[in-house]
């Protein structure tokens, strides 16, 4: 419960001020720019497209989600926190909050790609949108175990990106393959391993973050 009440309270408090939300939309929507100018009137491989995607994906969400600690260090409530609620609590707390961000931040990037990229061709949505509901979450777990990491030190804004890289580089590639298999219409079947590889990524840096947390936010 209160779990949900430390969700509830990062939710409202995003509702007022806005800053992941308008960095994210603002960051999706000129990269996505970016990428559509630098095209023109060239047809680009569905498979780039694709990978295009995931490239928008995991910038997107480094200039969105690193502030889930940050805020609370910088209003210093990370003391009332420390004195409310135990460790496994807090992290479950924005935990929720980061995955309801990646989700509404995946689906809107998804629906524009899918209306301004005509070689942006899926033969199998169940297996592509299966990638990207374990793929988003696993995002949401590394992305708040990180922001936890940076919390505390001097520079946050650089530090961020240099850690989830190497954290992010094989959920992005699996999922990179998996995209490849949708667009060639391979089934579920078909894509077992990799999709094997995308869940138990997520279960690892799910364990890992629960057992890592309760060192890092008393630290």
């Amino acid at each position: 419960m209160k779990s949900y009440s430390l969700f509830k309270k990062d939710w409202q408090s995003e509702l007022r001020t806005r800053y992941a939300i308008n960095a994210l939309a603002m960051f999706i929507l000129v990269t996505i720019s970016v990428i559509l100018f630098s095209i023109g009137q060239e047809r680009i491989s569905e498979y780039l497209t694709g990978g295009l995607l995931w490239v928008v994906i995991f910038f997107s969400a480094m200039s969105g989600l690193s502030r889930a600690f940050v805020s609370e260090e910088e209003r210093g409530t990370t003391m009332t926190l420390h004195l409310l609620a135990k460790p496994s609590t807090i992290f479950s707390g924005k935990l929720l909050f980061n995955v309801l961000l990646v989700y509404l931040m995946n689906f809107s990037i998804i629906v524009l790609y899918s209306l301004l990229f005509d070689s942006f061709i899926i033969a199998n949505w169940g297996l592509f949108f299966l990638a990207t509901f374990f793929g988003s979450f696993g995002i949401a777990v590394s992305s708040t175990i990180i922001a936890a990491i940076i919390s505390k030190a001097s520079a946050k804004g650089t530090l961020y990106p240099v850690l989830a890289f190497p954290i992010l580089l094989p959920l992005i590639l699996t999922l990179l393959e998996l995209t490849k298999f949708a667009i060639d219409g391979k089934t579920i079947t078909e894509a077992y391993v990799e999709l094997a590889v995308l869940i138990c990524y997520d279960v690892i840096m799910l364990s890992a973050s629960y057992m890592l947390f309760d060192f890092i936010w008393k630290d």
